[in-house]
């Protein structure tokens, strides 16, 4: 079980792991062993519950495929157990990240003296541009 928060969780059975060559330059090890790894997270077969998986499947990111798959590449470190652990932990901040449900704006007026302030320096620059035209006799 991994736990994103106290009332979700993910099983790690959902999750599909393959090794996968690093990009990059590289020593000798770079060309014959696979330590990156692609992280598969299927949103719509998971076990999430149903309101966190209609955010998740309409937060825009280029992470998510159209069939509803997050893809994850980690290939920071050395070995694959450490590649491994980043991307867990990415998917776990991608899901809180994207189940955070936003604040409904509300449309507010300015005050009658902010728009007072406003138009008395705005007529203030005008004069100083005005000044600076030619002079007439």
């Amino acid at each position: 079980m991994l736990f994103i928060s106290n009332n979700l969780y993910l099983n790690e059975q959902e999750i599909e792991f393959s090794a996968i060559r690093s990009q990059g330059a590289g020593g000798q090890n770079v060309n014959k062993v696979a330590t990156a790894i692609h992280l598969r997270f299927d949103v719509k077969q998971s076990s999430l519950p149903d309101k966190y998986k209609e955010l998740i499947l309409a937060y825009s990111d280029s992470r998510i495929t159209k069939d509803g798959i997050v893809v994850i590449k980690s290939q920071g470190s050395r070995t694959q157990e450490k590649n491994k652990e980043a991307a867990i932990a990415r998917l776990i901040e991608f899901i809180k990240t994207a189940t955070v449900v936003q604040k409904k704006r509300r449309a507010t007026k300015p005050t009658k003296a902010s728009q007072k302030r406003r138009m008395d320096s705005k007529n203030k620059r005008g004069q100083i541009k005005a000044g600076r035209g030619k002079v007439q006799i």
